[in-house]
Parts: C-alpha cells; structure tokens; sequence
C-alpha cells in the first residue's frame, strides 16, 4: 500500500473506532458526550493516531490494538484543543474549520467536555489487551500522563502563557514547544512502539529522537503557516500568534531561516530512522507530511 492510502485507510479506522470508544450522545449527560463527539469526530489529520500506527506497525503491533493507544493520544490532543480556544486562554472562534466548542455548546460545557475527554482517555487506555503484559501498559499510562501533564503539554502551555510579549531566545522557545507540543508526540511514537515488540534500546532511542525531531518540526511548520496561511487553509484564525504577541520561530528567526530550521529538523528526522530500511517508511513518509503541510 502506498503511504496516501496507508494514510487514508488508518485516518479512516481511526474516525470508527474514535465514534465506537467515545460515550455516545443517546447516553445522560447527553449535552457533554455531543460536546464530547463534536470536539473529537469529523475534523483534524490525526497526526498524532499515524503516528501511534507508524511506530507500532513497525514494533510488530496488530492494528486492532494500537486503534486504543491511538484514540487515547487523540482524546487528549482534543482536549487540549477545547480548553485551548477558551477565552481564557487563546479565545478563538473557529477550529478545524468549525465553531470551537464553547461557541456552539457554551464556556461550562466545554471546559467540562475537556475534562471529560482527558479523563475517558485514560479509561481508554487501562482497558484489558491494550499491551503485551501489565507492566507495559502500566508504562503507557505513565508515558501519556507524563506528556499531558505539568511536565509536558500543559506545563508548556503554562510557559507560553508567561511568555506573552517576552522578548525569548531559540533555546528558550524550543523548550516552550518541547513541553506544549512535542511531549504528546513523543507520546503517540513511544505509545506505538511499547505495544508492539519488546524494542532495543538503540531502537528505542532512535524511535524517540525522531519522535523529538518531529514534535519540533509540527510546532516550526505551525509557526510559519500562522504567519503565511489564510483562515480557510488553517480551519482556525490566521495570523493570531502575531495579534497575542506571541513568540514563534518566525519571530524570532524570520520566515526564511524558520523554514530552514524545518528542513533541518526533517533531515534529522529522517537519518534517525535509516537503521530500520523499509519499516520506517510510514514514519518517514509523516516526517515529511507533517514538514510539507501547505507552505
């Protein structure tokens, strides 16, 4: 299968199994399980569920398992998402092309819908045949809990809130995004790959600096589409990093050497992966999707 099906056949399985594992809206709350569904289903590239496939694919995982580490990475990007277009925090309008959840639903409701999401994603994942042995998936539990939490995704967040108007160095900016993106990337690679094979530990610390690698290169190409793309390519208002005042690498690069710096993060990317031949190629082929998104 070339990768565009591969793409479109695991996007596909991931929208059923996504609507099959979400609490569905015949159920009370019935307001905050359509909240819910709404902030998860009909949108988005599922970048982070490839990515969950890529590496287990690779560690020899059976596709039917990794559909649960994979809807639990996106639970929580979706969260992440809902609270994030709070107007408490980004106060935006528009996501995936659609009203953001607290225009449609109301501001309790998405704040609850969030809550929600990041709790039914660990649900999600601690259920029974998620991983070879329970030690493992007690390691996965850590692993998406470690990149959603404090020192990971929201502790990034946390940064770039304080970071507002701030003069900041690359160091400090790719520290930012380690943390608010790359941590549930990292995350969903990881993820893949502890529910497949037992990996070595070369294999292992190749799978997580792509991974690394990768994160970056997402929130780089973020960065430079914010500056260059229009409301309808983004699905989400353009230009906002520059209304907030926000630092990003085009900012504090420019928009040449900021795409420069995706072309590096992409080739590093790539070279981590060389020792795997053939069986990296999904993973290289999202390298390369993720560096190629409309710019």
């Amino acid at each position: 299968m070339d990768f565009p099906s591969w793409m479109a056949a695991v996007q596909q399985r991931m929208e059923t199994a996504l609507a099959r594992l979400l609490p569905p809206v015949d159920v009370l709350p019935a307001r905050l399980h359509d909240a819910m569904r709404y902030a998860v289903l009909g949108g988005g590239k599922r970048v982070r569920p490839l990515l969950v496939f890529a590496a287990g694919e690779l560690a020899g995982a059976a596709p039917e398992v990794l559909e649960i580490p994979a809807a639990a990475v996106e639970m929580i990007h979706a969260y992440s998402l809902v609270h994030d277009d709070l107007p408490c925090m980004d106060d935006d309008a528009l996501r995936r092309g659609k009203p953001t959840v607290h225009v449609e639903f109301d501001y309790a409701t998405a704040l609850l819908a969030g809550d929600a999401l990041q709790a039914h994603a660990f649900q999600v994942l601690a259920a029974p045949n998620v991983a070879l042995d329970a030690v493992r998936q007690l390691r996965m539990l850590e692993l998406l809990a470690r990149a959603a939490g404090s020192r990971g995704m929201c502790g990034g967040q946390q940064i770039d809130l304080d970071a507002v108007g701030k003069p900041l160095v690359e160091p400090e900016l790719e520290l930012m995004h380690i943390h608010k993106t790359g941590a549930l990337i990292r995350a969903a690679v990881n993820l893949g790959a502890l529910a497949g094979a037992p990996q070595g530990a070369d294999d292992h610390a190749r799978l997580d600096h792509y991974a690394k690698c990768a994160g970056l290169l997402f929130q780089v190409v973020d960065d430079i589409l914010d500056a260059t793309a229009d409301t309808a390519t983004l699905g989400k208002t353009a230009g906002k990093d520059q209304q907030q005042h926000k630092p990003t690498y085009v900012s504090i690069l420019g928009l040449a050497p900021a795409r420069r710096k995706a072309a590096d993060l992409l080739e590093d990317a790539l070279a981590s992966l060389a020792p795997f031949g053939a069986r990296g190629k999904p993973l290289a082929e999202l390298a390369r999707f993720i560096a190629g998104r409309s710019f």
